[in-house]
């Protein structure tokens, strides 16, 4: 728009909007957006003699252990917890959600360099019968695209790998599973172990895996473009009709900016 960033804050201000919670307000700028959404959804409901993951990596998993116990919620008293905690060390998780059956195929990492993620690709081999096309879904880190992997990937022809677009992780659907972790297992977990932390992390994928269930797709890639069109003609809109004053650096002066139809922006001096 050929404004400032602090000049966007303002505009979010006038609005009643949270400028600190940049994220829900955030449109990737990735050059590839309306591909690789058409691409990524079009495998979230598998095709015919294939397997899809949903893969990523939740990294730096705290084991903390509170300095007084959980106290239960009873009748008018919500759930009580200690604000302080004791950290016993962190692990990197791997996670691939079968997209199909919802089970889950998981491995524990001290690290999650290029190597560790091209061993867990090794892993998801191992364990998928050969013979389906593989497709893997995963996000833009750039161990994702390095060297390792792709040596990996031209040994395994079998797997394919697709990206999700820049800031869009909310596309990829073992982050709805990574939310599920974090509110059944961490949120209320006291881990007064590294180990006591890994041996939860394996019972309760176990225990998903036994139960396991898909998670439901609703959307199409024509129905999340269109709501994106609208959330930024929404936007422009409101841009187009507000008012609004900068103070200008170094004086008392106060600048009124009024962006006009044709998308030019006016200044008057006050």
């Amino acid at each position: 728009m050929g404004i400032s960033p602090t000049s966007v804050l303002r505009i979010w201000r006038a609005f009643g909007l949270r400028p600190w919670r940049t994220e829900n307000f955030k449109i990737s700028p990735d050059p590839l957006l309306i591909d690789k959404i058409r691409d990524v959804v079009a495998y979230l409901a598998p095709p015919a003699n294939a397997v899809v993951f949903a893969v990523d990596e939740k990294s730096q998993i705290q084991a903390l252990e509170r300095t007084a116990p959980v106290l239960p919620m009873v009748p008018g008293t919500p759930e009580r917890r200690s604000f302080d905690y004791v950290r016993h060390g962190t692990i990197d998780l791997f996670a691939a959600l079968n997209t199909a059956t919802g089970k889950v195929i998981g491995k524990l990492s001290s690290q999650h360099r290029a190597v560790d993620f091209r061993d867990f690709l090794d892993e998801i081999d191992r364990q998928t019968e050969h013979g389906p096309v593989v497709h893997v879904i995963c996000d833009n880190l750039c161990a994702h695209k390095a060297p390792a992997v792709h040596e990996w990937l031209l040994a395994h022809p079998r797997f394919q790998l697709h990206f999700t677009p820049t800031y869009s992780s909310w596309i990829n659907q073992v982050e709805r599973w990574f939310a599920e972790l974090e509110r059944r297992c961490f949120e209320r977990g006291v881990f007064c172990s590294l180990d006591e932390l890994k041996g939860a992390l394996e019972d309760w994928i176990k225990n998903w895996n036994d139960n396991a269930r898909p998670f439901k797709w609703a959307k199409t890639a024509d129905q999340i473009i269109d709501r994106i069109c609208r959330y930024c003609q929404l936007v422009a809109g409101a841009l187009l009709s507000t008012k609004y004053k900068e103070s200008a650096r170094g004086g008392l002066a106060v600048n009124i900016i009024e962006c006009r139809g044709d998308g030019s922006w006016s200044r008057a001096r006050l």
